[in-house]
């Protein structure tokens, strides 16, 4: 095979399949019913020019009749007149008016039966274009339902164009969603940690962090003190367990409270008993 003929194949190929895949069966339907309807009105047309024409033969035959008709009247009256030469004129236009005739005649046959013919095939045709209408619609109304069936499978099953378009989309938007979320937790975290600095931050944000650590070293003097009460080593103070206060600072007002009192009796000791 010579390189033209297989580029000559290979272009035919995919025009046709180009064409394939533009072509909506019902718009080929609805052509070829189309030129149908118009092979039947041409052949309607020709059925009504074959009948004018039978018409006209029909009345040319008629005309003719009647000149031999008149041509017969007059032979008799110049008969009767004793014109023999007259009458014998009058035959003779009679007789090539009946030639005449005749072959009008033939025409009108032909023209009849021609006429005929096409009626029949009009019919033939008629019949045939009604047909394909009603199997034209079936088609279409079955390939709508197809396609419709089609679509509708297609978009169920995700596998449509404008189904996958959206599923892309909204996977897409998972998966931003979630590298945001995992990007605002590691932040938080490395704020938690001090590794990042936060600059919208105020100072009572470092008086709460000092405030927090306070409160978890008062947390592990009481754990502290309860652990020396379950050995023997020294009592626990039972009040500052319950209000969460830490042994020490609960026994500093109980010596601030003994320093008053000492040095009231001394001043009290002074006016009547001396140093």
């Amino acid at each position: 095979m010579s390189v033209m003929k297989r580029l000559s194949m290979i272009f035919k190929s995919k025009a046709n399949k180009a064409l394939d895949k533009m072509e909506d069966p019902r718009e080929t339907l609805d052509y070829s019913y189309q030129r149908q309807l118009e092979l039947l009105q041409k052949v309607r047309r020709g059925v009504a020019d074959v009948a004018t024409s039978r018409k006209r033969v029909e009345l040319q035959v008629n005309g003719l009749e009647a000149q031999a008709k008149r041509l017969e009247d007059q032979g008799r009256k110049a008969l009767s007149v004793g014109r023999e030469d007259l009458a014998r004129e009058a035959l003779q236009r009679r007789s090539g008016l009946q030639t005449q005739m005749a072959d009008l005649k033939v025409q009108h046959d032909n023209l009849q039966a021609e006429e005929e013919k096409l009626t029949t095939a009009s019919q033939r045709l008629q019949a045939k274009v009604d047909s394909f209408r009603t199997k034209k619609e079936t088609i279409k109304a079955t390939y709508t339902a197809a396609e419709a069936q089609t679509r509708i499978n297609e978009a169920f099953s995700g596998i449509s164009e404008e189904m996958g378009d959206v599923g892309l989309a909204i996977q897409r938007a998972e998966d931003k969603t979630a590298q945001m979320q995992a990007r605002a937790g590691a932040i938080d975290e490395l704020l938690a940690s001090g590794a990042l600095d936060d600059y919208s931050g105020t100072r009572g944000d470092d008086i709460q962090a000092e405030l927090d650590r306070m409160g978890g070293g008062m947390d592990v003097e009481l754990e502290l003190a309860k652990m020396k009460s379950e050995l023997g080593q020294g009592p626990a103070p039972q009040g500052a367990i319950e209000q969460g206060q830490p042994p020490q600072q609960q026994a500093q007002p109980q010596q601030q409270s003994q320093q008053p009192q000492q040095g009231q009796t001394q001043q009290l000791r002074q006016p009547g008993e001396g140093a």
